[in-house]
């Protein structure tokens, strides 16, 4: 029997591994971690992420071939192939702060499979890391092997959450990259025919490394890059008078081009489109590639500029002060249907607002009151160190209430900003909103869901990004 050991039961590690289990029967696939409070979750009715049709695959193999563990050297010790899915942040200090991954947890993770390891094994690089990764990882397991021989393979994973258990199900490719030798090629191989009990093989894509690590930033930056340009587009519509929806929908009709990412919105967030991006920057930068790294770079600076016009529009049209006023934070995950929080761009719209002395009420279905907290103390980059080594949150945020229903939220709000495209916001009676609400009432939909007229025709003052402005606005231009 193949037994595979996945270290890290994050994101992408859980769901990987129980798919891969639920596909592949005569293979024992064993999840480790060293947070036991994550294992726990696991084993237990409330998993540790929220995932539409993670649940359902998880119980159908949990104890049968899936198991979830902290003993992570016995897992590791007993595997043929390892896959590591570990926290790769970025580096906050030292060369390459602010832009380089932090390989630490990476590290520990290949010197510990070298220390137990009693038979030859193939390693898997499943975590977002920068190219020539796999090149430093083979030679701390090289230099401390003991005569057993390693195999790296790098095989990104292009999961988009929301969607993870469909994509996995049915991916658009599978990638896997190896080094060109005989017994690369024959670990190329080893993986290819666990995925193969699923996907069709014209969907598996062999390369060499290199090519395999550079993919995944790559694909990242293009998506990333699209909705930076729509969101650019949206600032030249409100200004113009275009509507942003009409002019993407002309656009992506263009099949060079195609429908896909080209939503306006308050902003992308998510694990790896930021980071992704900086790390692409930082090895443009060490590969002696300025201009090629400043190309880049101005994709995330539109992404700030977005979400800073966006407070900047809140505040220019309550009369230039939100201070002590009641402003409603409808959705808080960076995207619908998950619980994920990582770099959405309603943290920096919150903070946004609570510097300029804001009273914030937050419903996310979703995210905790806790996880909020969190987001809203912690320091950049630290989200991506594993729980119990962030720092603990020394105070709340006094003026931040979290509450678990829209209309409780916005009940004696000035101000409504709609910041996940939850699909239950589209269906609110917001005639109870708006009776429920100081006047003026405001809606700033920050990802273009709600009906403009109507909500106007009701008396809201609605702002939609890239939308012709509601004459109110247009008397108050939001200063950048």
């Amino acid at each position: 029997m193949v037994k595979i050991c996945c270290i890290g039961a994050g994101y992408v590690g859980g769901p990987t591994m129980a798919v891969i289990a639920l596909k592949c029967p005569s293979i024992e696939v064993a999840v480790v971690d060293i947070s036991v409070s994550r294992i726990n979750a696991w084993n237990s009715d409330q998993l540790p992420i929220y995932e539409p049709g993670l649940d359902g695959v998880v119980k159908q193999c949990r104890g049968k071939n899936l198991f979830f563990s902290t003993d992570v050297e016995k897992h590791v010790r007993e595997a043929d192939i390892v896959f590591v899915s570990v926290n790769t942040p970025t580096k906050t200090r030292g060369l390459g702060a602010g832009k380089a991954a932090d390989l630490t947890y990476w590290e520990s993770a290949a010197r510990m499979i070298a220390d137990v390891s009693k038979s030859d094994k193939i390693v898997v690089e499943k975590s977002t890391v920068p190219v020539k990764t796999a090149e430093a990882i083979e030679k701390i397991l090289t230099h401390n092997s003991k005569g057993i021989k390693f195999q790296i393979l790098s095989n990104p994973e292009f999961l988009a959450e929301g969607t993870a258990i469909q994509d996995l199900f049915n991916p658009d490719r599978v990638l896997i990259g190896g080094r060109e030798t005989p017994e690369g090629n024959k670990a190329v191989q080893a993986l290819k025919e666990v995925y193969a009990h699923w996907v069709p093989e014209e969907r598996i894509l062999t390369t060499n490394l290199w090519s395999a690590e550079l993919s995944k930033l790559a694909a990242n930056a293009f998506l990333a890059q699209r909705i930076s340009s729509v969101n650019a587009m949206s600032a030249l519509c409100e200004a113009t008078g275009a509507d942003v929806t009409q002019v993407s929908y002309a656009v992506g009709k263009d099949t060079r081009i195609g429908p896909k990412f080209l939503n306006a919105s308050v902003g992308f967030g998510g694990s790896c489109f930021q980071k992704d991006i900086l790390n692409l920057v930082y090895i443009c930068e060490c590969n002696g590639l300025p201009e090629v790294a400043e190309y880049w770079k101005q994709v995330i600076k539109i992404n700030d500029y977005q979400k800073n016009r966006f407070v900047n529009r809140v505040v220019a049209s309550m009369f230039n002060t939100v201070s002590n006023k009641k402003i409603a934070i409808l959705g808080f995950a960076f995207k619908k249907d998950t619980g994920d929080t990582r770099e959405t761009p309603a943290i920096d719209v919150c903070k946004g607002l609570l510097g300029d002395k804001a009273r914030v009420s937050i419903y996310d279905p979703q995210v905790t009151e806790d996880q909020i907290q969190r987001d809203l103390t912690m320091n950049k980059f630290d989200w991506d160190h594993p729980l119990h080594l962030q720092p603990m949150s020394p105070t709340t945020v006094k003026q931040v209430t979290c509450v678990w229903d829209a209309y409780e939220a916005t009940k004696d709000a000035h101000g409504i900003c709609i910041l996940t495209e939850w699909d239950e916001f589209k269906n609110l009676d917001f005639k109870k909103i708006y009776d429920n609400m100081q006047k003026p009432a405001f809606v700033f939909d920050g990802r273009n869901i709600v009906n403009v007229d109507q909500l106007r025709e009701i008396g809201f003052i609605v702002y939609s990004i890239g939308k012709p402005l509601d004459p109110w606005l247009k008397d108050m231009p939001a200063v950048a």
